[in-house]
């Protein structure tokens, strides 16, 4: 069976993908970014699917502790789960 070859539309500046071309994309706001894409083969949500997951109980879930950064901020510290974790990357905005 031959495979159907489709279009998607995403975003040069973020990754956004989209069935059909938009002037303005919905995830970064900039105007004119959608890149047409022929794609060959399997929707990708379909191939997701296809992953196979292992169910665990939730009390046999090790906790793993990791180090910390507190922003002496305390409510910022308690959202962020006790502080900013090492080597992570986190977005503020105000």
């Amino acid at each position: 069976m031959a495979k159907k070859q489709t279009t998607i539309f995403f975003c040069n500046e973020c990754g956004y993908e989209s069935s059909k071309w938009l002037g303005k994309c919905p995830a970064c706001n900039q105007w004119n970014t959608f890149v047409e894409e022929k794609v060959v083969g399997n929707n990708s949500s379909k191939d997701k699917n296809k992953l196979k997951s292992e169910v665990i109980k939730l009390n046999e879930v090790e906790k793993k502790t990791t180090i910390r950064i507190q922003t002496g901020v305390k409510e910022l510290d308690r959202v962020l789960g006790g502080g900013f974790v090492k080597g992570s990357l986190t977005l503020l905005r105000r």
